[in-house]
């Protein structure tokens, strides 16, 4: 695992308050494949968000996580997030765009010193799921630094994290220009032992172009991949240990930007910004 903060790693192994932060990987143990990753025909659409409304997301289908502002996020993220400020969280032009900036935002209440604000919404509270087929059509932000996410957390956080059970459907980090990655974390595989089960894909053109950003999730595996091809296979072990498999329990969805953490492991680069991820929509289907 590459260098990170003491108290943040500490936070995590002891169970820190979990929905607050993404992770910090070392490069992931490949749980690699190449499978065709299409919708169930017998699926039906549950939830969904086209953006299709300017200004604010909608309240009744996200919400904003802000909770570790004051005492600044895990990992040595850099950011503030803001709450229904449309300078970093925006529907404009049928997308959703969350934007990082290199402004300190020192009026807030719940500033903690942050010289960057950014934008992370949530569906925690609002809609989750057990099982199903997510896809995500996005555009990412680059530039060395910046860290956007699309993820999943349990709903019922009482084990704690790792044990709650994480699925990265996406992640992508500015120094690595297009180089997507998709990761599970549980209690048995996860970064700070070194285990997480996760793969990558290439893409060069991920901060140019939209892609749709895929997870299909049965009760015997999860496959995580874009644009119809799999990349990453996590299989359910069956043996009943919540360990190895706890994503038998709703997930709710999580988008944001962040700054510093994994993507400033090699500097914050101040031309970076602003930085955006455009979400074209978020579709969400089960089977009966």
């Amino acid at each position: 695992m590459r260098a990170a903060a003491c108290l943040s790693l500490a936070l995590l192994v002891l169970g820190a308050a979990p929905g607050s932060a993404q992770t910090v990987h070392s490069p992931p143990i490949t749980a690699g494949t190449d499978e065709p990753l299409v919708r169930p025909s017998d699926a039906k659409l549950v939830w969904s968000d086209e953006f299709d409304q300017d200004g604010l997301p909608d309240p009744k289908r996200w919400a904003y996580d802000t909770a570790l502002n004051k005492q600044g996020w895990h990992n040595e993220e850099k950011q503030y997030y803001a709450a229904a400020r449309p300078e970093n969280v925006r529907v404009e032009g049928g997308r959703l765009i969350l934007t990082a900036t290199a402004e300190r935002l020192a009026d807030k209440p719940d500033h903690g010193g942050q010289d960057y604000a950014s934008g992370k919404i949530f569906t925690k509270g609002i809609a989750d799921w057990r099982y199903g087929f997510f896809e995500i059509r996005a555009k990412l932000p680059c530039g060395r630094g910046i860290w956007p996410a699309i993820w999943m957390l349990a709903s019922d956080d009482s084990k704690g994290w790792p044990a709650m059970g994480e699925i990265d459907i996406m992640e992508h980090v500015g120094w690595d220009n297009g180089r997507v990655h998709g990761t599970v974390h549980t209690g048995a595989y996860n970064h700070v032992a070194k285990t997480q089960k996760g793969a990558h894909v290439v893409r060069p053109d991920v901060c140019e172009t939209f892609h749709t950003y895929q997870l299909d999730w049965t009760e015997d595996r999860i496959l995580v991949g874009m644009d119809g091809r799999a990349y990453m296979r996590f299989e359910n072990d069956k043996k009943g240990d919540p360990q190895t498999w706890p994503f038998g329990t709703p997930e709710y969805l999580i988008l944001n930007v962040a700054v510093g953490g994994w993507g400033g492991q090699k500097g914050i680069d101040p031309k970076a910004f602003p930085a955006s991820m455009e979400v074209d929509w978020v579709r969400v289907w089960q089977r009966d």
